[in-house]
């Protein structure tokens, strides 16, 4: 198994809010995570940092190499549960951190088995011999006009409320995450991402570039770069895992 990650601040914002970690549990073990802060230049960063830094910290606490399915997923809706209090509890805390949140997407791959889990519009892709799959919902307003049929997925793109997210760490005392399971193939890989690069590329690009390209480990470069040749108004961060 290997794995790649890149960040970066895009072609307007002053500040990358983006965050994202890479940490081997044991040798067949990979927990990987992105977020998206929000809040405004003094506080987005620190949400992101700060929820990380939790949610990684309580999943090495928790893990045992013989855990099973539901303990994984328990272990991971804790560790989101504990991020969210935190990030939440600075923000009650200092008025400069007054309603700063952010997204979750995070992966546990162990072997060929993965636990997704994930709060926001960042997002979880399969990339496989099937093609690609968007593994994770996102909890968005333009997704919920998708869901009932007020948009189609070509118009939600576009849409002018699409960067409005309906659930986020830290912005609420509680918050409800999604939790996937999926068996991988060898071969296989994952994608985390945050809505800098999703808004950029759809499906099909991002298909191609992870399965075409030369070489894996410059996959998230070449996603980066084709995001910021097309104006990148966001930040851009992505994580690519090789089973």
């Amino acid at each position: 198994m290997q794995s790649w990650g890149l960040s970066d601040q895009g072609c307007v914002r002053k500040q990358n809010q983006d965050a994202y970690h890479i940490e081997k549990l044991d040798r067949n073990t990979q927990l990987c995570v992105v977020c998206d802060g929000m809040g405004g230049a003094k506080s987005g960063n620190i949400a992101s940092s700060l929820a990380i830094d939790v949610f990684v910290q309580e999943v090495k606490r928790s893990w045992t190499a013989n855990m099973k399915k539901p303990e994984i997923e328990q272990m991971l809706r804790s560790a989101v549960k504990l991020a969210n209090f935190t990030v939440y509890d600075q923000s009650m805390q200092f008025e400069e951190f007054d309603g700063m949140g952010t997204t979750l997407v995070a992966v546990l791959v162990r072997g060929r088995y993965a636990t997704v889990v994930n709060v926001g519009d960042s997002r979880a892709y399969q990339v496989g011999r099937n093609g690609i799959c968007q593994l994770t919902r996102d909890h968005s307003l333009v997704q919920m006009m998708v869901e009932r049929g007020e948009l189609t997925p070509e118009m939600a793109r576009t849409y002018p409320g699409k960067n409005f997210i309906t659930r986020a760490i830290g912005t609420e005392p509680m918050v409800m995450c999604d939790v996937y399971h999926l068996e991988l193939d060898k071969g296989d890989c994952l994608l985390l991402c945050s809505d800098g690069l999703s808004n950029m590329m759809d499906d099909q690009e991002i298909l191609f570039e992870v399965v075409h390209g030369v070489n894996k480990q410059f996959c998230c470069q070449r996603l980066l770069e084709i995001a910021k040749n097309r104006g990148a108004p966001d930040n851009v961060t992505s994580i690519l895992i090789m089973v």
